[in-house]
């Protein structure tokens, strides 16, 4: 199934092959995307509680539904400092897991696109040098209508080891 919106045009990869689904969203002017397994929801960027002694990367914090979820700016995550709110920057809904413990977190970015399937054949390795984003994050270039696609590896980019520590530290 695919689903588009006024954001983005449809991204529909050529050719055939077993497709999985990604949500895409936008950094600045790059198209990144996470599989949609992980994606709990998608909520609108309201106000965050900032906590001390945060990594720089940790924009605050959200009552979801009576649960502290963690915040991540993916700008600062990537080294590029804080990211600026906008009108349709957006907080996405993660769930992460990793040695059998489950982690809600969110992730702020400056749009949602679409849901997309990228055929596994059309997803390239990640790039060994030149990216924008560590290439320890990325599992993947996904080719869509002759552009790239990052694909983030989610294990990796939101790391068990700052999970445990930001846990630490929101219940001290």
């Amino acid at each position: 199934m695919q689903t588009t919106s006024k954001l983005m045009p449809a991204l529909v990869p050529e050719g055939g092959g077993e497709a999985t689904q990604y949500l895409t969203f936008s950094l600045a002017d790059e198209v990144f995307a996470v599989g949609i397994l992980v994606i709990k929801e998608i909520i609108q960027f309201g106000q965050l509680t900032t906590v001390p002694l945060m990594p720089g990367f940790i924009r605050g914090v959200i009552n979801l539904r009576g649960a502290v979820v963690p915040v991540i700016d993916l700008y600062a995550r990537f080294g590029r400092g804080a990211a600026v709110v906008g009108k349709r920057t957006c907080i996405v809904i993660i769930e992460v897991t990793q040695e059998g413990e489950s982690h809600d977190i969110g992730i702020m970015v400056d749009a949602v696109s679409a849901v997309i399937d990228i055929p596994a054949e059309h997803i390239e390795p990640p790039p060994t040098f030149g990216s924008t984003v560590r290439t320890d994050f990325i599992a993947g270039m996904g080719k869509v209508n002759d552009a790239f696609v990052i694909i983030l590896d989610v294990g990796r980019t939101f790391a068990v080891g700052e999970l445990a520590e930001l846990e630490a530290a929101l219940a001290a």
